[in-house]
């Protein structure tokens, strides 16, 4: 049985984290400013204000506008952020020519997937614990459920940043990076019922939603918070347990099999 090259994990590792960390204004700051302006002009267009009376106000199931949209917000920049992480990684050192410096070190694909995925889930962790931190000065909220919570982040981080791999393996440009990112990636963001309940649309679209597995990542991390589902949170369990999965074995044979890296 092969050994796990344990140094040349942590070094990766530490390579990808520091990367982010180097340019923190644009990486962890600028999704809070996003973020934050999202939470302004959706509260804005609701006609609610910040304070107690009105984000009390029930809007979804007896929940406060405010307060069901939250989780959803920080979930968001969360994994959008460990894409990018990947995704940029990799893209960046193949247009760079030094891809090279990640295929050439004795690791396998196991483990060069995990030091990369590791890395976009410590920037998504980072980004979302800044987020939370910032999105509760306008928006209280309580961690009802805390374990599950820390679940559905870190399964959520592992699916986009699995995600990010696969994109930036498959990029062969900065723009077919963009438009995985745009007609993908963010489309099944926003249609996940961040901004609204999904038993709200009609029948069809409603019964649609439960085959996007952004949804069930942001329903169980809004239950965790505030304690309401649309899907089940066992459900939302299995679908992005089985989808991590899927996307790991998938990109092990990618870097087995060198598909756009070795050519």
């Amino acid at each position: 049985m092969q050994s796990i090259n344990t140094i040349g994990v942590y070094t990766l590792c530490k390579r990808e984290i520091w990367r982010f960390c180097k340019v923190w204004n644009q990486t962890v700051i600028a999704p809070v400013i996003t973020t934050l302006l999202f939470l302004a002009i959706m509260i804005l267009a609701r006609g609610h204000g910040t304070d107690s009376s009105s984000s009390a106000r029930p809007d979804i199931d007896g929940i406060g506008f405010n307060q069901f949209i939250a989780p959803g917000l920080i979930m968001m920049a969360i994994v959008q952020n460990a894409f990018a992480n990947t995704s940029s990684s990799l893209m960046i050192a193949k247009i760079q020519g030094v891809i090279i410096d990640i295929l050439m070190p004795p690791l396998t694909g196991a483990e060069i997937t995990f030091s990369l995925v590791v890395g976009g889930i410590v920037r998504g962790l980072s980004v979302g614990i800044v987020v939370m931190a910032s999105v509760y000065c306008f928006v209280p909220f309580t961690m009802e459920h805390p374990f599950i919570g820390l679940f559905y982040v870190l399964s959520a981080s592992i699916m986009l940043a699995l995600l990010g791999v696969l994109t930036g393996v498959w990029s062969q440009t900065f723009d077919q990076l963009s438009a995985i990112t745009n007609y993908i990636i963010t489309p099944l963001a926003f249609l996940s019922g961040t901004f609204y309940s999904i038993k709200q649309l009609p029948e069809f679209w409603y019964h649609v939603c439960h085959f996007n597995p952004f949804f069930y990542m942001i329903d169980g991390f809004r239950y965790a918070i505030i304690g309401y589902t649309d899907g089940g949170v066992g459900t939302g369990m299995i679908v992005l347990t089985a989808t991590n999965v899927v996307l790991w074995v998938w990109v092990l044979r990618m870097f087995k099999s060198g598909y756009r890296l070795k050519s």
